[in-house]
């Protein structure tokens, strides 16, 4: 199949629709119609940071979903304790009331590890995953830190934990300007870090709940790792990595190649030149990879 994969630089809206899960709002949207994909959003991002893979996904012949996590973007923030199994399962019964067959899960990043997930775990809702630039917990685990780091990161969560300290840290973080510094170094090429993307990012910062979600996401478990969940896929996986990303470093490519020389059925694509989040820094790359990759396991 022949796929448009040029960059759209023109801001792109999406239907806004609503679902209560739980007694929570979750924004989500859709658009095309086919073989259902579900797109899942990184860590303070949103729908909105798939705003150059949706439409080019919908109009190759597929049901593209994205959701808001719950505590981001146009969700609902309640003060919870926030973990990566609260947001499979919210995954999980999203499927069971919107897709009514197995759906190819796509994440970056926090995504990416719940996409993992939910093809290790649930694999009834699944076709198979997209991992791009997938992180390894939604924290750091003791052992992964040097001891003066681990030092560090301790007082830190202390801090933004604390009741008034928290928010001070988080009003500093969430800054335009801030964000903007962020992004340079993540993103590799500057251009794509946009006044649109910068908005994207921000704007739910403002919303009541937040401080309180981003501190309870930074104090809340790393949950499992990749190495404890890649024996359990059965499912193909498409692991795409920008190769110059300082987060995630594609060293952490290697588990899945391991898992692919033991016979799962993975492919992995590096991407030289791109970083943390390539799937909005180069999407026609990464336009181009997804859709020809998903031609692939559907014959």
């Amino acid at each position: 199949m022949t796929v448009n994969t040029q960059q759209i630089t023109t801001k792109v809206s999406f239907e806004k629709l609503f679902w209560n899960w739980r007694g929570y709002k979750i924004q989500y949207t859709v658009m095309g119609t086919g073989k259902p994909l579900v797109l899942v959003h990184g860590f303070g991002a949103s729908i909105g940071h798939w705003r150059q893979n949706i439409p080019v996904l919908a109009n190759s012949g597929y049901q593209v979903f994205a959701l808001d996590l719950l505590g981001f973007g146009g969700s609902d923030k309640p003060p919870l304790n926030y973990t990566v199994e609260v947001w499979v399962e919210l995954l999980k019964d999203f499927c069971t009331a919107h897709i009514q067959e197995p759906a190819v899960f796509i994440g970056n990043s926090i995504g990416a590890l719940l996409s993992l997930m939910v093809v290790a775990e649930h694999p009834q809702i699944a076709a198979g995953g997209i991992l791009i630039n997938s992180a390894g917990g939604l924290s750091h685990r003791p052992h992964e830190l040097n001891p003066a780091l681990r030092i560090v990161m301790s007082a830190f969560n202390r801090l933004v934990g604390h009741p008034v300290t928290g928010k001070f840290v988080f009003n500093r973080i969430r800054q335009k300007a801030q964000i903007r510094r962020t992004l340079y170094q993540v993103y590799r090429n500057r251009e794509a870090v946009t006044d649109e993307l910068v908005d994207l990012l921000y704007t739910p910062s403002c919303d009541p709940g937040a401080q309180q979600v981003f501190a309870s996401i930074l104090t809340a478990p790393p949950g499992p790792s990749p190495v404890e969940l890649l024996p359990k896929v059965e499912r193909p996986l498409l692991v795409i990595w920008g190769a110059d990303d300082p987060w995630t470093p594609m060293t952490g490519a290697k588990i899945y190649d391991q898992a692919r020389e033991q016979g799962k059925d993975i492919k992995i694509f590096p991407i030289s030149g791109a970083g943390h989040c390539p799937h909005d820094e180069v999407p026609d790359i990464v336009n181009q990879q997804i859709v020809e990759w998903l031609e692939q396991i559907r014959e």
